[in-house]
């Protein structure tokens, strides 16, 4: 497993972490749960992501609890804070009570003391920024909070959010969690030339657009019993035959390459310098295995070149090559 630092800060994370949406206290059993942690830990990934809203707060626990056998100071831990966890008026958003409850939360559920990255999950346009801020930074300077972290936003909230943090001496963004994969690449116009001017990294979710780049599906009309696409109509409807074609065409590559799909998809995102980690999911330990092996393939331009080709979406920028 190799290391990055997570943005401009020193702390080093693996280059494939490993996070809980959609599985953990959810619908993949918890043994295999704690077996896929395990299983990570083993493999070098040091770097694990959850949110307080992710199964009400089972993920947390699950995490929490499996992550207890080893050395605090062996792995980084995120969470999250801003979706709705209750019914009152409070129950949500960025507003310093809701940031402070909920990290108190969340440190509990997670039965540590403190947090690595603390993110806000989403922008909250009905709290002053600057109010969100200072509740970060308090949180840091109780030593609850080590690194503050965004996700999702735009580029225009967080020029805004460095822009009132220098003013007012508050801790700095290290990192944003967006959504990047072969077929989703916003980022690449804004976001990234950011982070790279600004100093935060980026920890990607989604790098195999939710199982889209594995392989395992292979018609629009016939999808695999218990996978994702089949639990959760709003996925399946991403399902296209022109994608399933770059897929198959993808695979073609990788099988060249001697790796799986999975693993092409994850070195091509790992080939740019400012993505810190990619964030993969997994319901089995087996996948943690094959994932985690793509921290060691390094593509070459003609290859880069070749899968720019076949995506066609936008042009490819320079990066990690050989």
């Amino acid at each position: 497993m190799q290391y990055r630092n997570l943005g401009a800060s020193g702390l080093k994370v693996s280059e494939i972490s490993l996070g809980s949406w959609l599985t953990y206290g959810g619908y993949v059993e918890r043994e295999n749960a704690v077996k896929s942690i395990q299983a990570a830990y083993d493999l070098g990934i040091n770097f694990f992501d959850t949110a307080n809203v992710y199964a009400k707060g089972e993920a947390e626990r699950v995490v929490g609890e499996t992550l207890r056998a080893y050395p605090r100071e062996s792995y980084v831990l995120a969470t999250k804070v801003h979706g709705r966890i209750g019914d009152g008026p409070n129950d949500r958003g960025l507003s310093r009570k809701h940031v402070i409850e909920q990290a108190n939360a969340s440190l509990k559920r997670l039965g540590v003391d403190y947090v690595d990255v603390y993110y806000s999950h989403r922008f909250d346009p009905q709290t002053p920024l600057e109010e969100t801020l200072r509740a970060f930074d308090d949180l840091v300077r109780q030593g609850k909070v080590l690194y503050v972290g965004v996700s999702e936003w735009s580029a225009a909230q967080i020029t805004e959010a460095f822009a009132i943090a220098d003013k007012s001496l508050l801790d700095r963004i290290v990192v944003n969690q967006p959504i990047y994969n072969l077929f989703e690449r916003y980022i690449e116009k804004e976001i990234i030339p950011l982070g790279t001017t600004k100093g935060f990294g980026q920890v990607v979710f989604s790098p195999l657009a939710q199982g889209l780049l594995t392989g395992k599906y292979t018609s629009v009309d016939q999808v695999p019993d218990e996978s994702r696409a089949a639990l959760h109509e709003n996925f399946r409807k991403h399902i296209t035959a022109d994608k399933l074609e770059k897929v198959r065409q993808l695979t073609d590559i990788a099988q060249e390459l001697d790796i799986t799909v999975s693993q092409l998809a994850l070195a091509w995102i790992l080939r740019q310098p400012n993505v810190s980690s990619a964030l993969i999911g997994a319901s089995r330990p087996e996948q943690v295995v094959e994932n985690a092996a793509a921290s060691d393939v390094v593509l070459n331009e003609p290859t880069l070149q070749y899968i720019a080709s076949i995506i066609d979406n936008e042009p490819i920028l320079s990066g990690r090559s050989s």
